[in-house]
């Protein structure tokens, strides 16, 4: 029997609080990343306006999402001229 998941995070991560933090810092790493892009940033222009250095960028654009935290992603793209948002649901 195959087992289907929503999402990639579900197949990998047991723990729910571990598998939502993923999720979350996933998110942000790819709306980061979009921005980046929108904005015609290269990696060092976006370091600089984000405070951080190139190689933190190239981390984040290389998918290195245990380097980052959910705070720091945010602040990111607060620098880059974002909003965040949070919605809330029961769980499934």
């Amino acid at each position: 029997m195959t087992e289907t998941f929503k999402n990639v995070w579900d197949a990998l991560e047991t723990d729910p609080a571990e598998r939502e933090s993923m999720k979350i810092k996933s998110r942000l790493m790819m709306d980061i990343e979009r921005c980046i892009k929108k904005q015609g940033l290269t990696q060092k222009q976006a370091a600089q306006k984000m405070g951080v250095t190139q190689p933190r960028i190239s981390d984040l654009v290389r998918g290195k999402i245990n380097r980052f935290t959910i705070d720091m992603l945010v602040n990111m793209l607060a620098r880059l001229g974002m909003h965040v948002e949070v919605t809330l649901q029961d769980a499934a």
